[in-house]
């Protein structure tokens, strides 16, 4: 699986977990050069609080594209270490 955005790959890894059709890619797959930390969170009541990052892509901003769960629930613990992506970002195999 492969995330673009701005037509750069932001994340490439064959090991993606699927969680309510997101794909969730291994942290070090990602071009970890165009991640900016963000302070944003949400509450999903069974994943836990999302943190978030912006992406930075020839310096064009796609803030809050990126999510993670730090320390996800248990029902979610399989997502830990991983991150999602939206707001335009292309999820393609």
């Amino acid at each position: 699986m492969k995330a673009i955005w701005n037509g750069k790959v932001i994340a490439e890894s064959q090991d993606t977990v699927v969680v309510e059709g997101n794909h969730y890619f291994p942290l070090a797959s990602v071009d970890a050069a165009l991640l900016e930390p963000s302070t944003h969170t949400s509450m999903c009541p069974w994943k836990g609080t999302a943190s978030y990052y912006t992406l930075n892509v020839g310096g064009k901003r796609n803030p809050d594209a990126v999510w993670y769960y730090a320390e996800p629930k248990d029902a979610a613990r399989q997502i830990k270490g991983r991150v999602g992506f939206w707001k335009g970002v292309s999820v393609v195999a």
